[in-house]
């Protein structure tokens, strides 16, 4: 779905004041959950983001138009996978609730292509219990296609060098993976 879950917000929250980031990518926002929440704590942020799907731009008003603010300077409608490196090089990449709708073998290839193209920190957020998933509103990328476990997380993040600060919730996992 374009929402999620509340779970490990307050917690992303913390860390994003602690390392107050002047650029964002915010992969697969849908709805915009991080931008609404991170947005007001620090003004003058370049925010990026991701959209596969057409529709959730308009619909969710992700994009500046004539009529009005959207809340991101710059939208993409593309495929996270078949990005341009540039728009990885952020002092923070955000995959909440993104990486459940690929393969694993996909997932892990763009978390490594985040990290080699330059960003300082990533925030991942997945789902940690089974949580199946179809299409939703006719967008067949909400689509779960991997059930990750947390320690899985763990060990993919960690072997992308730098530091790893997790949450477990009851329903979410939540990393901030930072270059160190």
């Amino acid at each position: 779905m374009p929402t999620s879950d509340a779970e490990g917000k307050d917690w992303s929250l913390e860390r994003f004041r602690y390392h107050l980031p002047n650029t964002v990518c915010d992969v697969g926002p849908g709805e915009g959950t991080y931008a609404k929440l991170f947005r007001p704590v620090h003004h003058g942020v370049w925010w990026t983001c991701i959209e596969i799907h057409k529709p959730y731009i308009r619909k969710y008003g992700l994009k500046n138009t004539a009529k009005r603010t959207g809340m991101y300077d710059e939208v993409h409608n593309l495929d996270a996978r078949e990005a341009p490196d540039h728009l990885f090089y952020r002092d923070l990449v955000i995959l909440g609730d993104v990486l459940e709708h690929m393969p694993r073998g996909s997932a892990v290839t763009l978390l490594e292509t985040i990290a080699e193209a330059g960003a300082w920190n990533i925030l991942v957020s997945v789902p940690i219990v089974d949580s199946p998933q179809g299409e939703v509103d006719g967008n067949p990328h909400e689509a779960h296609l991997h059930q990750w476990e947390a320690d899985d997380m763990d060990q993919v993040l960690a072997g992308l060098g730098g530091n790893v600060e997790t949450f477990r919730g009851g329903t979410l996992g939540c990393w901030w993976w930072n270059r160190g």
